[in-house]
């Protein structure tokens, strides 16, 4: 992906073969707070995982569901995966890495946060750094 042009946090995004999308927002996970799952993001997105995202929260049950059949649980660990679940491009064939319950509930909600009053159908770039 490559950014052509950012206007008042707007970014427009040439995706694939000539597809275009709009994020309207850059969604930051910051590695200092949440370590492992800013580095399960990275190393996602690294492998082949989208960092641009659609939101579709109605879709989340069964994104969950379909991304973690076969994982089994781990005492005192989540299963983390990426793309998130509220996300259209989560599900079958999402990575999933156990991770830290209070890192991955934290970034969790920390994503969570930054799309509370984004409809379903917007574009978003998720990040994973520090600023």
């Amino acid at each position: 992906y490559g950014a052509i042009g950012d206007v008042v946090g707007i970014a427009t995004l040439g995706i694939g073969t000539g597809a275009r999308a709009t994020v309207v927002q850059d969604i930051k996970v910051p590695a200092s707070r949440y370590p492992e799952s800013a580095q399960h993001i990275r190393d996602a997105q690294a492998a082949g995982q989208p960092d641009v995202l659609t939101i579709n929260r109605a879709g989340a049950t069964s994104n969950r569901r379909d991304a973690l059949r076969g994982v089994q649980p781990r005492a005192g660990l989540d299963r983390d995966e990426y793309p998130p679940a509220m996300f259209r491009e989560g599900g079958s064939g999402s990575s999933v890495r156990y991770v830290n319950p209070r890192d991955n509930r934290g970034a969790g909600s920390c994503i969570g946060a930054q799309c509370q009053g984004l409809p379903n159908g917007t574009k978003v770039r998720i990040r994973a750094d520090d600023w």
